[in-house]
């Protein structure tokens, strides 16, 4: 008997998942992981004050940003949610009248938790090198490590890794530097 076939994932799916539940849409396949946990809202909210005031609010750093927490990127029939997402207000001078972005980010960045580490990894890194996000971040909130790329042609390439406690300044935000070990829970 053959195997049947698989119907691509669409946006009803993701609407019709329970509140507690956030739903993606990679390659056709939905993908669903639970709200963040502790370490990764820590992780996740802290960093988004560290970036946010300096490059989003211009306070204390250049400005010309925006950088948002967990956007809807409605992306080349894909559906992505990272945690944190920014973009050059040069690229995107006004934010969009709608709950999501059809404007590709700048950067991205995936806060890992075991739940998410896999497709963070493997799927949707590679898939926003394709779709010309100009650099990620990997935020390891359990080994206490961040992952910097830069998008080469659509590959990445790692240009920094931090770990523990150590003052960063990271492109494409070096032109400020903050303490890694801010967003670590205790």
């Amino acid at each position: 008997m053959a195997n049947p076939a698989i119907k691509p994932a669409t946006y009803e799916d993701i609407l019709a998942l329970p509140p507690n539940l956030v739903g993606e849409i990679v390659y056709g396949r939905l993908i669903t992981h639970p709200r963040p946990a502790p370490r990764h809202a820590r992780a996740s909210s802290n960093l988004g004050v560290r970036i946010g005031g300096p490059f989003d609010l211009g306070d204390g750093g250049p400005g010309g940003w925006w950088i948002l927490d967990e956007p809807e990127l409605h992306l080349g029939g894909h559906v992505l949610v990272p945690d944190l997402a920014g973009w050059r207000r040069e690229r995107m001078p006004r934010l969009p009248d709608v709950a999501w972005f059809e404007c590709v980010p700048d950067w991205v960045c995936e806060v890992l938790s075991p739940s998410t580490a896999r497709d963070d990894r493997a799927e949707k890194l590679p898939l926003y090198g394709s779709l010309g996000v100009a650099h990620a971040w990997l935020v390891d909130p359990d080994t206490r490590v961040l992952e910097a790329y830069e998008n080469q042609q659509g590959r990445w390439l790692l240009v920094q890794t931090h770990a523990g406690d150590s003052r960063v300044s990271v492109p494409p935000f070096e032109a400020v530097e903050w303490a890694l070990g801010e967003l670590w829970a205790e």
